[in-house]
């Protein structure tokens, strides 16, 4: 098999963190994986390299800045404070506030962003990093062990560079917080291959196909118990080379989740190591640039063991290493056989005893002759640096003495990033537990609509959870400082209503560079105020009530 350039991203201080200790999330799976590389002498033959650490301004390239603001200082004792008890970011116990969250994402992100840009830069032609691939996490919550999304973060700069990108995810999980980012867009192909049923995260069935521009454009292949190689081929292979066919990807993103393997804790597929991996070889065979992510994968021992093999498979030398294990520091781990494989089990294939893997194959092939020949995109070069780095400018500190205007501007800016502070304190204030309204429930069945967003999958409990959201017809979530938080039941919106943002019958009197407010209308005495008292007071005097008119604001629908 050729060779390729190949870059492993490793951060050594990624194996410290713990979700707990009955949690099945063990991030001392990518130590593990480490020394087997090691052990194996198979470091020399890459570009072994520590990513930077992803910056919270990174991360918003996707998430909301206020899930990001929020992850950047949770901490298991303000946990329940900053969630509202426990309703909103992390719901449920599949992802715990534990210590160093924001640390362990910034890792994970990290990698995943510079592996793209490497790629991109034609400095590589295979791109790993094993602490990435958390496919689950949403623009604005935690979900099913993930927190931040670094394959989208991923995706997001390659797409700088390239039309087109496809990501396929052989994760047990369907891939849905990836799916449900680029669910309208038609630069991005995503292909999940899952279990689905009465099965974490509920979503992924043949008929979610996109929307919009991205009609088409996600593809579903969702599986039944215990598939095992053979069947997983017979599907994967002739669905990816119609993809390449149709689509032409410049780029292919490979979420190798661990879970699909036999004997997962958390999964019910019956795969073996060799049949893991064998979806790495036929995408490498491809000539593509890719990119090789972690994922699921819950028996560490036998994460540990693929991720090296694939390793080993991006590298071109599986058939060159002894899979009787050398010694490693883990090496007890591995008893009683100390070898690199995962057999299968004596599980039944439900893909082939009905016969339904024919139909999902034909379905899945037939949805793609649908589509158009692949999309035409307009690029334009894309500074890699800020306008004020390529002015030499520096930081705004360091512009010498600042004015009135910076005074006030800075004061309003401390105003606005101080809200979600303020209101979770006078949430903790109130009783917030006898609004029964707002409670979490939790209720058994497979009639919930999941993509709506209305409702979360817990990934260990299989049960779900209402998520206090804006309705159908609305704008998404709920944003602190707007006046319609889920527990202001009194400023609640009715059905199709549009979000108000200002409320204030401030109105700016250009003639006298002032904002004059009515007497009738605000209430206020006498007279006038100025601008900067106006933006630090929000637009109303702090003693009155004011009788004040709604501003509509049209924003995007979540997709």
């Amino acid at each position: 098999m050729s060779r390729r350039r190949v870059t492993y991203y490793f951060d050594p201080d990624v194996g410290s963190f713990t979700y707990g200790l009955s949690h099945p999330m063990k991030p001392q799976r990518m130590r593990i994986t480490h020394e087997l590389l090691t052990a194996y002498d198979m470091l020399p033959k890459m570009h072994v390299l520590r990513a930077k650490r992803a910056t919270a301004e990174t991360m918003t390239r996707f998430h909301t800045d206020e899930y990001v603001h929020f992850l950047s200082r949770v901490t298991p004792e303000n946990a329940q404070q900053l969630t509202y008890q426990g309703t909103r970011f992390l719901v449920g116990e599949d992802n715990p506030a534990f210590d160093g969250v924001f640390e362990f994402c910034s890792i994970s992100a990290g990698g995943s962003i510079a592996a793209a840009q490497r790629l991109m830069n034609g400095q590589t032609d295979i791109a790993i990093n094993w602490a990435g691939g958390l496919h689950h996490a949403k623009k604005r919550e935690a979900s099913g062990f993930c927190y931040i999304n670094d394959i989208v973060l991923a995706i997001l700069e390659m797409l700088r560079t390239v039309p087109r990108v496809l990501y396929i995810d052989i994760d047990c999980h369907h891939g849905d917080g990836v799916e449900e980012a680029f669910y309208t867009t038609n630069r991005v192909m995503t292909c999940s291959f899952h279990k689905f049923g009465e099965y974490f995260p509920g979503t992924g069935t043949l008929d979610d196909r996109g929307r919009g521009k991205g009609r088409g454009y996600a593809l579903n292949v969702p599986l039944k118990d215990g598939i095992t190689d053979e069947a997983y081929k017979s599907v994967f292979q002739p669905v990816i080379d119609k993809i390449i066919e149709v689509f032409q990807p410049s780029a292919i993103v490979l979420q190798c989740g661990a879970d699909s393997l036999s004997g997962d804790k958390l999964g019910c597929l019956n795969l073996t190591m060799q049949g893991h991996a064998s979806c790495v070889q036929y995408v490498r065979k491809k000539n593509i640039p890719l990119l090789l992510l972690g994922g699921g994968g819950y028996t560490v021992k036998n994460v540990a063991r693929t991720w090296t093999y694939e390793t080993a498979c991006a590298l071109g030398i599986e058939d060159e290493i002894d899979l009787n294990l050398p010694w490693n520091e883990y090496f007890e781990w591995f008893g009683p056989r100390y070898r690199l494989e995962v057999p299968e089990s004596n599980m039944e294939d439900m893909n082939v005893k009905d016969g339904s893997l024919d139909r999902v194959r034909e379905t899945a092939l037939r949805y793609l002759s649908e589509l158009r020949p692949a999309p035409s995109v307009g690029l334009q070069d894309v500074p890699r640096e800020s306008l004020s780095e390529h002015l030499g400018v520096g930081d705004a500190y360091e512009q010498g003495p600042t004015d009135e205007l910076d005074e006030r501007l800075a004061q309003h800016a401390r105003f606005v990033y101080n809200l979600q502070e303020r209101a979770a304190q006078s949430d903790s204030e109130s009783d917030y537990d006898s609004d029964a309204s707002l409670a979490r429930t939790r209720t058994r069945g497979s009639s919930r609509n999941i993509r709506s967003g209305k409702t979360r999958m817990s990934l260990l409990t299989g049960e779900y959870f209402d998520v206090p959201r804006l309705e159908e017809g609305g704008n998404g979530y709920y944003d602190l400082g707007c006046g319609h938080e889920p527990w202001a039941q009194n400023d609640l919106p009715a059905l199709g209503m549009k979000r108000r943002f200002f409320q204030s019958a401030a109105r700016w009197e250009s003639a006298l560079d002032k904002v004059p407010l009515e007497r009738e209308r605000s209430g206020l005495r006498n007279g006038r105020m100025d601008v900067g008292t106006l933006m630090i007071q929000g637009g109303v005097d702090q003693d009155q009530t004011v009788d004040s008119e709604e501003v509509d604001m049209d924003t995007e629908e979540d997709s």
